[in-house]
């Protein structure tokens, strides 16, 4: 009788066991379709990748990663003032929920809409830069103004400022445009819209690439009405750096010994950010602004905070700082990506005038021939 019972439980035992597979099969399939819609539905900068994981670990505080360094070599434990480590219950926190503790932004910046626009990094804070004086970028140009094409008569053209100076056949090495071509100066034009079709940044360009060509520098200056090409073919105002970049893209291809771009802009905070008196003379403060969505995007920060550092000696307060600006609502890029040498300038605010303004691009123009000078020495 006990033959009968011992096959009964053996045949109970295998019942079990093949169920106890057949479940773990079916989970094991159903995950691992679970696992592919995630990966082929999600968007691309939500893909695990190494640009998500570096998205990831840039919310942690670098401390932590200089400690896990120090584990091994403790010289890099003796460059900090507070050598004890981090708390791990701060640090699983900030991993939970990408919230840094001591930074209340990342509280807020999910619930408010807008203020995420405060998310940049401020690489160098000038004279009296702070979280709360960014650099905001400008909006489109009122209903009104959109559609409006520039004149093209005699009266129009007195607007712009004196023809350029003659340059030799020499091939220009400095490219300079502005994709934000209708920022204007409240000052200078009726309304209360800041962008204009005429009077805008773009006159500020043409005033820089003359300075630039008195330091024996040959200059070429974009002077497309970007939004009236994104009217052309019905793109929004967000697509304005797209819109360059494709100009830009066809210059270099034109040109091979472009090497030097910057994309002019005048920013969106009042007189009192945007606003220096040094030396009894009125300056609108600079501001640069760099892309961090591209993996080279520390190459043309470098060169930010030596201009930065220059404009520092020689005209302390005319620099407001350097931000570096990604992530979700932004462009990120600003077309950086296309040459190490590559960078977006803010040229005063709404409220500053061409005069003071001109005399920010004489001292900009200043420090950048040096710049490109000592860069074209040590190439040779």
């Amino acid at each position: 009788m006990r033959r009968p019972k011992s096959q009964a439980g053996v045949y109970s035992l295998s019942k079990a066991k093949v169920q106890s597979t057949v479940m773990g099969l079916i989970a094991f399939i159903v995950m691992t379709f679970l696992i592919i819609a995630m990966l082929t539905t999600a968007e691309n900068h939500s893909r695990f990748a190494s640009s998500a994981l570096n998205d990831w670990t840039a919310q942690m505080q670098s401390d932590w990663f200089v400690h896990l360094l120090g584990a091994e070599n403790r010289y890099y434990l003796d460059a900090m003032h507070d050598p004890s480590p981090p708390s791990l219950t701060t640090a699983a926190f900030e991993i939970a929920t990408n919230m840094n503790l001591e930074d209340p932004r990342t509280f807020l910046g999910r619930e408010i809409p807008g203020f995420s626009g405060f998310d940049d990094t401020l690489v160098i804070a000038g004279q009296g830069t702070d979280f709360t004086n960014m650099s905001i970028e400008s909006g489109p140009p009122a209903e009104e103004h959109l559609d409006e094409l520039p004149e093209t008569d005699e009266e129009a053209s007195d607007a712009v400022e004196d023809d350029p100076p003659e340059i030799d056949d020499e091939e220009p090495i400095i490219h300079l445009l502005h994709s934000h071509s209708r920022e204007s100066f409240l000052p200078e034009i009726e309304g209360g819209d800041p962008n204009h079709p005429e009077t805008n940044i773009v006159q500020v360009g043409q005033y820089f690439a003359d300075q630039l060509r008195e330091h024996g520098l040959p200059v070429e200056v974009s002077e497309h009405d970007i939004q009236a090409k994104l009217n052309e073919r019905d793109w929004d105002y967000s697509q304005s750096y797209d819109m360059s970049r494709e100009i830009l893209v066809e210059d270099m291809e034109e040109n091979d010994e472009l090497a030097f771009f910057f994309d002019l802009h005048r920013d969106s905070v009042a007189r009192e950010h945007t606003t220096a008196t040094i030396n009894d003379d009125v300056y609108a403060r600079t501001f640069f602004v760099i892309g961090e969505d591209h993996p080279d995007y520390e190459q043309n920060l470098a060169m930010a905070e030596d201009l930065h550092n220059r404009l520092e000696e020689q005209w302390p307060g005319l620099s407001r700082g350097v931000i570096t600006r990604g992530g979700a609502g932004v462009n990120g890029v600003y077309n950086q990506d296309l040459s190490p040498n590559a960078m977006l300038i803010e040229f005063g605010g709404v409220d500053n005038t061409f005069e003071e303004v001109y005399r920010s691009a004489d001292a900009m123009a200043e420090v950048l021939q040096e710049y490109i000078h000592e860069e074209m020495e040590e190439e040779e």
